[in-house]
């Protein structure tokens, strides 16, 4: 569906490749969490871990997002693009 110029069935597309990615760090962020802290350096695992509690707010921003894009799409369905 495009509306107001943006094709937001793509656009939510571009949104999920970046949680994909976004998911993906975190999953290696986690990780190296676990091996800091499993060689002894708690410092450095507690900055992962924390890490990684942003990259999940991301992703929960990102879910929001896509959200807001089905709303905003219906709110502005009254707006037409013509080819010139």
């Amino acid at each position: 569906m495009c509306s107001n110029g943006v094709n937001t069935g793509q656009f939510e597309q571009m949104l999920d490749q970046i949680d994909d990615h976004i998911k993906l760090e975190r999953r290696w962020v986690h990780t190296l969490g676990h091996m800091a802290g499993d060689a002894g350096y708690a410092t450095v695992d507690a900055k992962l871990h924390a890490a990684q509690a942003l990259l999940d707010d991301v992703r929960a921003l990102l879910d929001e997002a896509k959200d807001a894009l089905e709303d905003d799409a219906t709110e502005t369905s009254g707006i037409t693009v013509n080819l010139v």
